[in-house]
Formats: structure tokens, sequence, C-alpha cells
């Protein structure tokens, strides 16, 4: 149904939710003619809207430069989205153990409409520090995690999402050939993990393992970055990937019978 045809449909919040997600990691605080340009909204909405949000909370505001930056109120929401998502508390213990024991990244993700989103990201002493921020969403396609994840699903519909979900360029090393990325997620449908190189950094290697839901579908993902520099593919499989399937699959029947009760995850292919 469109937006225009859906009496429940609220155009107000919606303008002011364009203003919240004008901000990223490149937008970090923002002046009224900013947040109107990115928005798309005139001016005078978002002088009306910014400062609406500003005395609700969601937005702090520079006294001298009168800019707009996000809230601690953020903080609070992802609190309570943590609290709502019945796999984080479940798979959480799990991850720290990987990651103490690997000495490596160690990240949870989930699939959230044809985008990837980090929810857990536990870092390695390498790491920097954007790739230890949780809510970072990327291209499902481009990702071992995405791929790990589409491997699960039924052969119309990874065909459809390779044909039709976006891809981005992070390196000169990132696939963009829809042929390329194809045959890769069959591969994974085949090998029960993906694995990936320089797609989001270079010389960084991905593994991912999907975490098995109801009905043998996976939402969501275990994944591991390491160097390229430090480990081979062969061993990636022998040091790396045993370990990674075993804590998705400690994960899996505790994430199958939620989601049979009834549980989903946020976004979903």
């Amino acid at each position: 149904m469109k937006q225009k045809q859906n009496t429940l449909y609220v155009a107000s919040l919606a303008k002011g939710l364009r203003l919240l997600q004008a901000f990223d990691e490149r937008h970090t605080d923002l002046s009224l003619l900013e947040l109107a340009q990115r928005s798309g909204l005139d001016k005078s909405a978002t002088q009306r809207l910014a400062n609406t949000l500003h005395m609700e909370g969601m937005l702090d505001k520079d006294p001298d430069t009168r800019r707009f930056r996000p809230s601690h109120a953020w903080l609070e929401l992802a609190y309570a989205y943590y609290w709502s998502d019945p796999l984080v508390g479940q798979a959480i213990p799990k991850l720290i153990d990987l990651a103490q024991d690997l000495g490596e990244t160690v990240n949870l993700t989930e699939l959230s409409g044809d985008h990837i989103i980090y929810v857990s990201r536990l870092p390695c002493k390498r790491t920097y520090f954007a790739a230890t921020i949780i809510g970072r969403r990327l291209p499902a396609l481009s990702t071992s995690a995405g791929r790990a994840m589409l491997s699960t699903f039924p052969e119309a519909e990874r065909a459809a999402a390779v044909e039709n979900w976006p891809i981005k360029k992070f390196t000169p090393s990132t696939t963009t050939d829809r042929a390329k990325i194809r045959d890769s997620i069959e591969q994974a449908v085949v090998d029960g993990f993906a694995i990936s190189t320089g797609q989001m950094i270079l010389n960084e290697v991905g593994i991912a393992t999907p975490i098995i839901g109801h009905g043998g579908r996976a939402f969501a993902a275990v994944q591991c970055s390491v160097s390229a520099h430090t480990y081979t593919r062969e061993k990636i499989e022998t040091e790396i990937l045993p370990k990674l399937q075993d804590t998705a699959n400690a994960i899996s029947p505790s994430f199958q019978q939620q989601r049979g009760n009834g549980i989903s995850l946020q976004g979903g292919a």
C-alpha cells in the first residue's frame, strides 16, 4: 500500500525521522541548511522539526554554532533494542569465548533488508575504531556475512537478491560483478560458510557462518575478520572456521526455538 493511501501513515512524524536519518559517520553535526539539504525538506519545516527534536531531547544543539548532533537519547534507544533482541543475549557469552579463543575480531551480524547490520562487535588489538562500533550497515552482497546468510535461502530468492540488491565499492578489490557474487553465494550453499577478501578493507579476510533459524533460514551470522598477511585460506579453514561453526551451531538451537515461538529479527529479505 502506498503511503498516501495508508490512513495510519503520519507524514509529519516521517519527516522528523528523515531529519534523524541525515546523521551518519560522515555527518556527525549539521546546520539547519545542511539538515534541509540532506533530508530534502524545506528550510521552514526543517527549522520547526529540528527544534522540536531538540526540545524533546533527541538532538543536542550547540549554543554558539547552533549546529545539531545526535543526543544521548539515541544510546537509550540502542539500549532498548538490545533488550528486545533475543539473539543478542543468547549469543554474547559464546561470542566472548570465541573472541578470547581466537584473539581476532568477532562480530554478530543480522540481516536488515538488503543490508547486514553489526549488532555486536568484539575487537582485537589491531582493530581500528570504526570497526568497534555497532549499528554499521553494509550491503549484504558485499560481505561474507551477507553471503553466508543468503546461502540458506531458496534458490529463487538468492537469484533475485543477486540481481536486485545494492552493491557498493569500498576498495579496489570490492567485487561488483554480480555473476562472481552469485558464484560466491552458491559456493557458500555447498560449503556452509562464506569467505571474502578485501571487500571492506584491503588485505582483510572475512569469514562468516550462518546462525540457522526456524525453517532452516539464517537471518544472522557469526563473522570473524583476520589479516590476509597472517592467514592463508588453508590456515583459516583449519584454525578459524571450525570454532566459528561450533559457535554458530551452539547459538542456533535456542534461536530456532525463539523464532518458532514467533519472535523475529529486525529486517529480513
